[in-house]
């Protein structure tokens, strides 16, 4: 049994940072309800800069001292005390996450601001408020190392997100959102479930220490398995995807771009928790195949049930279905130890770009189609002709971030299925090489299928319905440039990614 590299489980100078990194957030989700009004905007914009600096600083010291960054809450140690732990990938995702926050919350400002002469609204304050609680979620799962403590830091998570898809107040909305809480409260239980069973067989939650005790029994597995299909389901992983699409196709443009690009990877990040950290070698004989096969189900199911879409934000959210499917093609291939140091490596470090590269993609896409349904006032694909020549950066912010979705380089798209493209071929396992190289072709159908209109000149003068301002199509390019500049830094980024990772992932 393999766990995970040596002295991950002594506290870190700067580890008090990880503590900052969770409360911060929600110490302005607190001020900003104390305060209301417009104040939770401008208490949400100030933790913005602050919570990305926390980040940045987590992120350094990983990268220099070579370690991962622990803290015990009270000097209380494992299973008794609550224990925080950083790595290469939650490092990455902390910083990602901040990033895409900073960009979202700017974003959101015309849609979330607090008119003049207005007290409050509810939107705004809500909105402001949600965002705050579900960075603060986030950071608590990146940063969790024991089970319960993580599914808390789920449930936060789940309770924070779906309000956001109903913020407007539509029926449909509304339906969409009951729909995704009916699915996140389903998996709650099957997750609570599984880490009951766990701390039954083994009296303990905490990832290390059950890296070392754990071993192949019936508990084991069926603790594992109630635990990956509540996560799947939170994941909205085919074929437990049917709350996704409603609910990030009909949120707010910043919502949607918040549920798709972080909500759905907290989820991921904790299946890859449980198998890669907690359970490393159960993986290859007990999940490895089931989860690498509903990956590429959805893959191929996603893509084709994005090419039938009408509307351009189903389109968008019927692909994040297919993208999360490449995220699961990362466990075939990087979880089997005998197929090789180097392909395992090339598989975790394109499963974790993929996770980065769509995340910035599905944030700038879900923005820019948000701007396109305000100028049009619709966004039925059909319907879509002339807007490139009314909005020339937010069309070229599409098609640049659509790069990552299709696989084409330079974009960190490209890099992470090439990595899994490598890994698939050097470990002869063909069969997820044709998976990936078919979800590419399907990717471009679909989404040729939204710039042939967008591109083409209109029939008669388009009159746009609302002013879009340039600073709000600036946002969105910018992180579309994002998705794609993670394909040009593979060295540094492998290099984090491999700080403490399991045993058997470390290549020499």
């Amino acid at each position: 049994m393999q766990g995970l590299v040596s002295l991950a489980d002594l506290p870190t100078n700067g580890g008090y940072l990880l503590v900052l990194a969770i409360m911060l957030p929600a110490s302005g989700l607190l001020l900003a309800l104390l305060f209301g009004g417009r104040n939770a905007e401008y208490i949400a914009l100030a933790t913005l800069p602050v919570g990305l600096g926390i980040a940045l600083a987590i992120t350094s010291i990983i990268s220099r001292t070579g370690r991962p960054l622990v803290y015990f809450i009270g000097g209380w140690t494992p299973p008794l005390g609550v224990g925080l732990r950083a790595d290469g990938f939650s490092a990455v995702m902390l910083t990602t996450t901040a990033l895409l926050m900073c960009g979202i919350g700017l974003f959101a400002r015309a849609d979330f601001r607090t008119p003049a002469g207005i007290p409050e609204t509810r939107a705004s304050l809500v909105f402001w408020v949600l965002l705050l609680g579900i960075w603060s979620a986030l950071n608590a799962v990146f940063l969790g190392r024991d089970f319960f403590n993580l599914y808390v830091a789920i449930e936060l998570l789940t309770f924070g997100a779906v309000p956001l898809v109903c913020l407007d107040g539509r029926t449909e909305t509304l339906t969409a959102a009951l729909r995704y809480l009916l699915f996140a409260l389903v998996g709650s239980v099957l997750y609570l479930l599984g880490i009951a069973l766990l701390y039954g067989a083994y009296g303990t939650l905490d990832i290390l220490q059950l890296s070392g005790r754990i071993h192949a029994s019936s508990i084991t597995v069926i603790a594992a398995a109630l635990m990956t299909a509540g996560l799947l389901a939170k994941a909205a992983l085919f074929p437990l995807h049917l709350w996704l699409p409603p609910a990030h196709g009909g949120a707010p443009a910043p919502a949607s771009a918040l549920l798709s690009s972080l909500v759905v990877k907290a989820p991921f990040f904790l299946i890859v928790r449980l198998w890669f950290d907690a359970m490393p070698g159960l993986l290859e004989r007990a999940a490895a195949p089931v989860l690498g096969a509903m990956g590429a189900a959805a893959v191929l199911f996603g893509s084709v049930l994005a090419l039938r879409q009408v509307r351009l934000k189903l389109l968008i959210a019927y692909s994040s279905v297919a993208q999360m499917g490449y995220l699961f093609l990362m466990f075939p291939l990087a979880g089997t130890p005998g197929l090789g140091e180097v392909s395992s490596s090339a598989a975790w470090t394109g499963g974790a770009v993929q996770a980065i590269s769509h995340a910035f993609a599905k944030a700038a896409i879900f923005a820019g189609a948000g701007l396109v349904s305000q100028v049009l006032g619709h966004d039925r694909i059909a319907e879509l002709r002339g807007i490139g020549r009314v909005m020339p950066m937010t069309t070229f912010a599409i098609g640049f971030a659509s790069l990552s979705l299709m696989g084409l380089p330079p974009s960190g798209g490209f890099l992470a299925k090439w990595l899994l493209l490598i890994a698939s071929v050097t470990t002869d396992q063909w069969w997820w090489a044709v998976v990936m190289l078919a979800g590419g072709l399907l990717a471009g159908g679909y989404i040729f299928r939204v710039l042939a209109p967008i591109m083409s000149g209109a029939g008669e003068p388009l009159t746009p319905l609302k002013a879009v301002p340039k600073r709000r199509e600036a946002i969105v390019l910018v992180l579309a440039i994002c998705s794609v500049l993670i394909g040009v830094l593979p060295l540094g980024l492998s290099t984090l990614l491999a700080i403490g990772r399991p045993a058997m992932l470390v290549t020499r």
